[in-house]
C-alpha cells in the first residue's frame, strides 16, 4: 500500500505541483488548500506524513501543527513544514515540526526528507 501524504498549502500552484510530483513518486496524495480542514483530515484519512505550509490565511501552519501535537490521536504524525519565511525554521521547530524545508525548495532535498521521515515512522 502506498504511503499517504497530506499536503496543505494555500498556493494552488504549489499544491498542484507537489501533488503531481508525489503521485509520480508513488505516494497517495491528499491535497488541501484550507488549513482549517487539516486536523479533521488527519483524523479521518490517517496520512503517513503531512506537508504543511507555514503562512496561510485563517489558521497558520504553526497553529495547525500545535493542534496536531496536542491531540493524542495525531501527535505522532510526522509533519514536514515548508515556508519562504526567514524565521520559518525556528517557528516550525518550536511548534513541533518533524523537519523543515525552505521555499523555493530543492525537490531532491524535499523528497529525501520525506523518505527519511516515512522510513523513521
Amino acid at each position: 500500500m502506498p504511503n499517504k501524504i497530506l499536503i496543505c498549502d494555500d498556493d494552488e500552484g504549489i499544491l498542484e505541483m507537489l501533488e503531481v510530483i508525489f503521485s509520480d513518486e508513488g505516494f497517495e496524495v491528499i491535497p488541501e488548500l484550507n488549513s482549517l480542514n487539516v486536523h479533521e483530515l488527519v483524523l479521518d484519512r490517517r496520512p503517513d506524513l503531512v506537508v504543511l505550509d507555514l503562512w496561510m490565511p485563517v489558521i497558520s501552519g504553526d497553529q495547525v501543527l500545535k493542534s496536531l501535537r496536542k491531540d493524542p490521536l495525531t501527535h505522532a504524525v510526522p509533519v514536514l513544514v515548508i515556508s519562504a519565511s526567514n524565521d520559518g525554521k525556528k517557528i516550525a521547530m518550536d511548534a513541533g515540526a518533524s523537519d523543515f524545508v525552505a521555499k523555493p525548495f530543492d525537490l531532491d532535498l524535499l523528497l529525501s526528507k520525506i523518505n527519511t521521515l516515512l522510513g523513521a515512522a
